[in-house]
This record gives structure tokens, C-alpha cells and sequence, in this order.
């Protein structure tokens, strides 16, 4: 199992620490380095520069947004990356949600499953270089009737295959996936219900005639809060798990909000989303489950994380991606360091 680091988005007040961040990840020899974006800072941006301040660390989107992008300018970043990177770059994908994808991006958030699909294809198709012609539900390349024509990739990306990883929660997603990515980047992923998410991967995988064990990279994004206080690691964490189960998406639409229920939280997820819903956010994160925090992340000293890294191994996690908690450089700089040590005395390293 190798260790990831999630910068999480740009513009929090934290920018400066997130660069010394990458750059301690990148001595310390962990894989990769994912950053994110919602609606304020892009991933692409952050990750060229971090490119650039880095040595040997991987760099990869966790997650472009489906629907912020066409297909074809998705391929050219991903192109562009690595070649600036000089091979080090990792797509990930996923459709987002429909308040982002319809308030922001004026995409309507339909047939999320089929969209997706046609979007890898397409990326594919550029990213092999041949000339990009595409007929789907979703884009036609070139459009009909117009002056358009066949265009081919002019970038040449260092490596033959850049790595897609797709964010996947639902079991539809999950299972395909296991058929059309070569990553899973996923998030509350507890090794005790591993099954929830693994089944349908690997039932998507068996469609592709492949399995799990075959250079497929499960990497699960975990908070890490390193203290003997396991409650004041715990606590840190509920706005957090509250903004996602409570109001990321709407109240019809909330797939972290699905999750929980499938964890088996109905009830706590039910308040959960009432509470944040009706702006009572102190209450939402005060209803969330402690068991669930601390069964989705690594909380307490170096042996006790080393105790829940050894479960996501076990689990078949292959890229543990962490996301260090608190504010300031130094307990970042610690979490990463910790969870070296930790790998290493749970025999992971």
C-alpha cells in the first residue's frame, strides 16, 4: 500500500502551507499529490504548480469536473500536466453534483452514468492520438454540417497511458468504474464495510475481463488526526462530515447523504440533512455518528493509526490518500510524518 496526500482546495487561507505541504510529501516519498476543485479554485492551476515545486511526487485531479469541461480540453490538460510534470500526472474525473453542475456550470445534471462513460471514451480516443471523431448522445465530433473536421492531439504526453481514476459512490458508478477507469478515488471508505464499494467495482472489473488485483488503483481519500484525545480528533471532524451528508446536494439528491444510510446510519443522516438543511450546522455536526468518523479515518497516536492503516490494506486499499487535519503548517507537517512512521511500524513501507 503506498500513501497519497490530498491538498483539498486552493484558496483557504492556507496556499503557501500547501506547496511546503507537498514538497515534505515529496521527501518523505509519498506517491501522489491530489488537489481539488469545487467553484472557487481549479485543480489544473494548482497542479502545475505544484508540479513545479515538486521533484518525484505524482500530481493528480481529484476530481476535473465532468461537467466544467469538454472532453477534448480535459485530454489537453491532462496532456499538457504530464508533459510538464514530466510524466507525473493522474486524471481523475467525476460528474460532480446538480447544484454545482446546474447552478454553476448550466449543465443539467441527466444521465450522470452515460455521460461519464461517453466522456472517458472520448478522452481516450484524444489522448491516443488519432484524429477525434465521435458520435454519442452526449458530443459529435466533428459536428455535422459545418466546417469542422477530424483534429488529432498535438501534444505528446510522456507516457503512453495516463492514469483515470474516477470518484465513484453510488453502486451504478462503482460498478462501472471497475469497467472503464484504472483508480477508484473514493471517500468514508470504512475497511469494515469494504464490501460496499469493492462489490460493485469488482463486478464492474469481471465486465472488462479483468480484476481488482490487475493495476487497478483503489485509493480512498481518510482525514488523519494525530493525538492521544481520540474525541478531539473525532470532534475535528463532524463539520466536515456534516457539510457532505447534510449539504452537499440537494435534498433528493445526496449521494455522501446515500452512503451513510448504506453504512447503515438512516437515522443520523436523516438529522443529519435536516439540521444542515434548516442552517442549524452546529446541530448537523453534533448528530453525526462518532463511530462513523473514526471508522473512516485515522484518529489517535502513531499505533493506533498504524492498527487502521494495517485494516485498509487488508481491505485491498493499493494508494491510501491522506488529508491531514488542523490549520497550521506544523500539524500538517506532523500528520505526514506520522503516517510515514505509521506505514512503517504496521510493516506497510
Amino acid at each position: 500500500m503506498r500513501l497519497g496526500i490530498n491538498l483539498g482546495y486552493w484558496g483557504l487561507g492556507m496556499d503557501a502551507d500547501n506547496i511546503a505541504v507537498a514538497q515534505e510529501a515529496d521527501r518523505l516519498g509519498y506517491s501522489v499529490c491530489w488537489a481539488a476543485e469545487a467553484y472557487g479554485s481549479d485543480a489544473a492551476t494548482v497542479l502545475s504548480f505544484v508540479a513545479a515545486k515538486t521533484e518525484r511526487i505524482d500530481v493528480g485531479s481529484a476530481i476535473f469536473q465532468i461537467p466544467a469541461r469538454t472532453p477534448a480540453m480535459t485530454a489537453m490538460t491532462a496532456a499538457t500536466l504530464d508533459t510538464l510534470s514530466g510524466g507525473r500526472f493522474r486524471l481523475g474525473l467525476g460528474v460532480s453534483g446538480p447544484q454545482v453542475s446546474e447552478g454553476w456550470y448550466g449543465v443539467r445534471f441527466d444521465k450522470p452514468l452515460a455521460r461519464t462513460r461517453e466522456y472517458v471514451e472520448i478522452i481516450r480516443k484524444a489522448m491516443s492520438r488519432e484524429r477525434l471523431v465521435h458520435e454519442g448522445a452526449n458530443w459529435t465530433l466533428p459536428l455535422p454540417g459545418g466546417p469542422g473536421k477530424p483534429i488529432k492531439l498535438t501534444v505528446h504526453p510522456v507516457r503512453e497511458h495516463i492514469p483515470l481514476y474516477i470518484a465513484a459512490i453510488g453502486p451504478k458508478n462503482l460498478e462501472q468504474t471497475g469497467e472503464i477507469a484504472d483508480g477508484w478515488l473514493g471517500i468514508f471508505f470504512a475497511p469494515e464495510q469494504a464490501a460496499l464499494s469493492l462489490d460493485p467495482l469488482r463486478a464492474g472489473r469481471a465486465k472488462a475481463g479483468k480484476t481488482l488485483d490487475e493495476g487497478f488503483d483503489l485509493c480512498p481519500t481518510v482525514t488523519i488526526a494525530v493525538g492521544e484525545d481520540i474525541e478531539a480528533g473525532v470532534d475535528a471532524q463532524r463539520s466536515y462530515a456534516a457539510l457532505y451528508i447534510g449539504g452537499m446536494g440537494s435534498k433528493e439528491k445526496n449521494f455522501y447523504n446515500q452512503l451513510a444510510r448504506r453504512m447503515g446510519y438512516e437515522q443520523a443522516a436523516d438529522e443529519i440533512q435536516e439540521k444542515y438543511l434548516a442552517r442549524d450546522y452546529e446541530g448537523a455536526a453534533a448528530a453525526v455518528p462518532h463511530d462513523l468518523i473514526d471508522a473512516t479515518s485515522l484518529v489517535g497516536d502513531t499505533a493506533r493509526i498504524a492498527d487502521r492503516m494495517q485494516a485498509y490494506a487488508d481491505a485491498g486499499v493499493t494508494t491510501l490518500t491522506l488529508a491531514p487535519a488542523g490549520f497550521s503548517l506544523e500539524e500538517r507537517v506532523r500528520a505526514l510524518r506520522t503516517g510515514v512512521e505509521a506505514m512503517e511500524r504496521a510493516g506497510l513501507a
